[in-house]
């Protein structure tokens, strides 16, 4: 809390905005209490990350939804159990459509945090058919992979959001970012190989 009370207290003044990324299922309820508690002091420049994993992230948006917070709705990159996560791709990816919608419908400028073009595809659809303009809410990816998606998607008009990790556990987050999936890695290499080549 004191720690994020040093960045947020500065960030308040000069109007920048600080997310709070999610780690692990054993911490998300903690994490939650901590951004709820910093929320109720009046520290609404903050948003948060939701796993899309998780089999309580669909109350954990809803409630997002209700205190007007901003989410980054994720996969989520972590192996857990099945008592607390859904274990088949399919299932993650149908649980994160249903949140999207519930974030585009009633979320406030939601971050929609993936690479998977069958996910965004579904998000510009669902968006266009419920007329929600492309300025209510942003795509993100983590900076190397898939820039060409990236690219396709900002000359289409809508808004972008590139990350990158860094401090001392920058490169256990990137890992974890690969392992969701697989392809990643491909997109990675490439964008390697062909700026040495370039």
């Amino acid at each position: 809390m004191d720690n994020l009370r040093r960045i947020l207290e500065p960030a308040k003044r000069h109007e920048f905005f600080v997310r709070i990324d999610m780690e692990s299922s054993q911490f998300t309820q903690l994490t939650i209490d901590v951004f709820e508690t910093l929320w109720r002091l009046e520290f609404h420049n903050i948003g948060i990350a939701l796993q899309s994993s998780l089999h309580r992230t669909e109350q954990d948006v809803r409630h997002m939804n209700e205190l007007g917070a901003r989410v980054r709705l994720v996969k989520g990159a972590y192996k857990e159990p099945a008592a607390v996560a859904f274990q088949q791709k399919a299932d993650v990816d149908a649980a994160y459509l249903r949140q999207m919608r519930l974030l585009l419908d009633h979320g406030v400028y939601p971050a929609i945090a993936t690479h998977d073009e069958n996910i965004i595809a579904a998000t510009r659809e669902y968006a266009a058919e419920r007329q929600i303009g492309s300025d209510k809410y942003e795509f993100q990816m983590l900076y190397g992979i898939r820039r060409d998606l990236q690219s396709s998607l900002v000359a289409a008009g809508y808004r972008m959001r590139v990350y990158i990790p860094f401090g001392k556990e920058w490169f256990p987050y990137f890992m974890r970012r690969l392992g969701e999936r697989p392809a990643n890695v491909g997109f990675v290499l490439r964008a390697l190989l062909g700026e040495k080549a370039g």
